[in-house]
């Protein structure tokens, strides 16, 4: 009985890999000879295998296996994934308003959202959360931590919590959590409006039609839209958002598909909010899918001077497929293409080297296509900006700081160490506080190390008499913590921009955090200038 539990079970899950892997023009027995070797196999497991085996986990891994050699976008879900997909989709869930991610005390708080339940409480981000109804969360597992949180609507929970070296005890009721893709719009100006959207769940569209509608009603006459780090999301919204600015029947997409029925072109079907105010689009290099979508558009039919780097390079499409026993699969169906023809994936995942590296499309013979008024646009790699606003590239040791927790660590410990700062659109990391910042990595944050450092220390604790070498090892550590230090002196502007706004967002709430890039953010102010230059904003757009 427990065999043919298995057999079937694998069978209805194993059809959708198989189905993935190979194409259309494969013969059905081909398709059934591997679907009966793989239970066939697996039933040889069930009986035959010396410990316990647990169907549900093995099958999970075989198949997230297969899909990894796809795209990173293919993914398959569990009954529990999926729910928390859909959250992502939609915007909404059950919670206390909060992010967090988990270390081996417990549950840290690493934003608190202005107005929900834990910010009335008092909480703070820094603080962790090390028991849950008296249960010890130390050193739990990453997966049982994050099921703690994830409670019903109105049910409380009772939380035991540090901060610094304070045991604080709170009650929180769950309640209704909406993620406002739009969380601030203002006017910088009398004339000039400021929209940011930060992704593309099922709100956005009416989120950045209510600002834009409100703006207006202030006097706004020019746009700053800023999609900035968004990474994308629904294409349906980016239809609808590229539709506000560009006339009804315009065309904003074309998908291309192996299955043809999946292949259409999207056209503005709506009447627009405004096709004559100056606009610029703000994007960088964490700009992907939808938000290139609508840049794309815009840039296409020369409605919007494009500012910032060049963005991600997501041309691809995703489209969730229901499975049996309430699982399913978000798998890459089709390429999109801007108006003008552009196909802007950068990845070239059908194209791999012999370690498995993928190719990128810009790296060889791009193609050029023009835009309305015939300026020269490209393919592959993402949507050049009208006007390239360049960073300096970072260093390794940055780069590996960034992705540690020592930037949080430190404005934590700022915020309880400096009761008060500046309003939050004056606010700025001085030098001084960047000198702080380094002797902080150097003297209390000790656990952030750089790839070498790693490395040494690895190489070193090989050695069995390493007592031997107590000196050499002190001095090049010393040689690794002076570069280290310097690497990350070098891009002084770049973290101090990044701490500033890990700062703000405990003092102020996101709001604080972009009250201040009104008045300090480069990219900001040079869309401004280009705003109120009404000649230099139409050259661009006519320049051939």
């Amino acid at each position: 009985m427990r065999n043919n539990k298995f057999k079937n079970q694998v069978l209805i899950v194993f059809i959708a890999i198989v189905f993935l892997s190979f194409s259309a023009k494969t013969n059905f027995f081909e398709v059934a000879k591997q679907i009966e070797i793989y239970t066939t196999l697996f039933k040889e497991l069930s009986i035959y295998y010396v410990d316990e085996i647990n169907p549900a986990e093995l099958t999970s891994k075989a198949i997230k296996n297969t899909l990894e050699e796809l795209d990173p976008y293919t993914n398959y879900f569990d009954e529990q994934e999926v729910q928390e997909e859909r959250i992502k989709r939609e915007g909404m869930y059950s919670g206390f308003g909060i992010s967090v991610f988990y270390d081996q005390r417990g549950i840290v708080l690493n934003e608190i959202y202005e107005g929900y339940e834990a910010d009335k409480k008092g909480l703070k981000a820094g603080d962790v959360i090390i028991k849950f109804e008296n249960q010890s969360l130390k050193n739990m597992d990453r997966d049982e931590l994050s099921e703690i949180l994830k409670v019903a609507p109105n049910s409380p929970i009772n939380l035991t919590v540090l901060r610094k070296e304070e045991i604080i005890y709170v009650t929180l009721v769950s309640e209704k959590i909406e993620i406002n893709p739009v969380p601030f719009y203002d006017l910088i100006d009398q004339e000039t409006g400021y929209i940011v959207l930060t992704r593309f769940n099922q709100k956005a569209s009416s989120e950045v039609k209510k600002a834009f509608l409100k703006l207006k009603e202030k006097g706004m006459k020019n746009l700053i839209f800023d999609l900035r780090d968004n990474p994308g999301g629904s294409l349906g919204e980016a239809i609808n958002i590229s539709n506000f600015f560009l006339p009804k029947g315009s065309n904003i997409t074309t998908t291309k598909a192996k299955v043809k029925k999946l292949s259409n072109s999207y056209k503005a079907s709506k009447t627009p909010l405004d096709t004559e105010i100056p606009l610029t689009v703000l994007i960088n290099e964490r700009s992907a899918s939808a938000s290139e979508i609508v840049a794309g558009a815009l840039q296409d039919y020369d409605r919007a001077v494009i500012l910032g780097e060049r963005s991600y390079g997501k041309g691809l499409v995703q489209q969730y497929r229901k499975l049996t026993y309430g699982t399913q699969l978000k798998l890459t169906i089709s390429k999109y293409y801007t108006p003008s023809g552009r196909c802007i994936q950068e990845l070239d995942y059908s194209n791999r080297d012999s370690n498995g590296n993928v190719s990128k499309f810009s790296d060889g013979i791009v193609n050029s296509f023009r835009t309305k008024n015939g300026r020269i646009v490209y393919d592959g790699g993402g949507i050049s900006p009208d006007i390239l606003i360049n960073f300096p590239e970072k260093t390794d040791a940055t780069l590996a700081l960034i992705k540690s927790k020592a930037i949080f660590n430190f404005s934590t410990d700022f915020y309880y160490n400096n009761p008060t700062i500046s309003l939050a659109a004056d606010y700025s990391f001085s030098p001084t506080d960047f000198k702080n910042f380094l002797n902080y990595l150097q003297t209390t944050d000790t656990i952030f190390k750089t790839t070498q450092e790693n490395l040494f220390l690895k190489a070193f604790n090989s050695i069995k008499d390493s007592k031997l070498l107590d000196k050499k090892n002190k001095e090049i550590r010393e040689i690794l913590l002076k570069e280290k230090i310097s690497q990350i002196t070098n891009d002084q502007a770049y973290l101090s921009q990044i701490i500033k706004n890990e700062i703000l967002i405990k003092y102020y709430y996101k709001k604080g955090l972009f009250q201040n890039k009104l008045t300090k953010d480069k990219v900001i102010l040079e869309a401004v200038k280009i705003l109120k230059n009404k000649n230099k904003y139409a050259k661009i757009l006519k320049e051939v």
